[in-house]
C-alpha cells in the first residue's frame, strides 16, 4: 500500500514536470514501454527489486536499457536513485500512464471475450460504449474462456456482464430457489 501511495505521488510529479516541459506525451509513451518491459521480463523485474543490488548498478542498466526515453524519464530514474527506490518503478510508469489519460479525458473499457475480437466487434463494442461515456475510450481486450461466450465490460467502477457463463449461474440460482 505504501509502495503504490509513493508511486501516485513519483507519477504526479513527473506529470507535472512533462507538462511545464510539453513532453507529456512523449513521457507517457516511455511510461508505456517501461511499465510492460518490468512486466513482461521476469529478469528485469528480479533485479529492480534485489535489495542486494547497489542502486548505482541499477541506475546504469536502466539507463542502458531505456537508453531511448525522453529527458524527463530519465530525470525520474535519476530521482529513483537519489531515493533508492527503483523497486516501485513498474508501479510509477502504470501509474503515469493512468493519470495522463484521466487528464486527457481517455477511460479505458476492458473488455473480456471468450474467443480473441475481431476488428467488427470492436467497432461495435465502441460504438456502444460511446453511449455509456462522454469521454475517449480505448479498449483493452482479455480472452477468458471460463465465461463460455458473450463478454463482460468493465469501465471504471462500473461493470457490464453479458457473458453466457454468468446467464447459466443465474438461471443455477434462480432454480435452486
Amino acid at each position: 500500500m505504501a509502495n503504490t501511495r509513493a508511486a501516485i505521488r513519483y507519477a504526479k510529479a513527473i506529470l507535472d514536470i512533462a507538462n511545464d516541459k510539453g513532453a507529456a506525451q512523449a513521457v507517457n509513451n516511455d511510461m508505456t514501454l517501461i511499465a510492460s518491459t518490468i512486466s513482461e521480463n521476469a529478469e528485469l523485474s528480479n533485479f529492480i527489486a534485489n535489495p542486494t543490488t547497489k542502486v548505482e548498478v541499477k541506475e546504469s542498466a536502466l539507463l542502458e536499457v531505456f537508453s531511448n526515453v525522453n529527458a524527463v524519464s530519465k530525470s525520474l530514474l535519476h530521482l529513483l536513485y537519489e531515493n533508492k527506490r527503483f523497486e516501485i518503478l513498474g508501479d510509477i510508469a502504470t501509474q503515469y500512464n493512468t493519470l495522463f489519460d484521466e487528464m486527457n479525458g481517455i477511460e479505458v473499457a476492458k473488455v473480456t471475450t471468450a474467443i480473441a475480437m475481431d476488428a467488427d466487434l470492436q467497432s461495435k463494442v465502441l460504438a456502444k460504449i460511446a453511449t455509456f461515456s462522454n469521454k475517449k475510450i480505448t479498449i483493452e481486450s482479455t480472452i477468458d474462456p471460463s465465461i463460455i461466450g458473450g463478454f463482460i465490460l468493465r469501465i471504471g467502477d462500473k461493470q457490464y456482464n453479458a457473458s453466457v457463463a454468468n446467464r447459466l449461474q443465474v438461471l443455477k440460482r434462480e432454480l435452486s430457489n
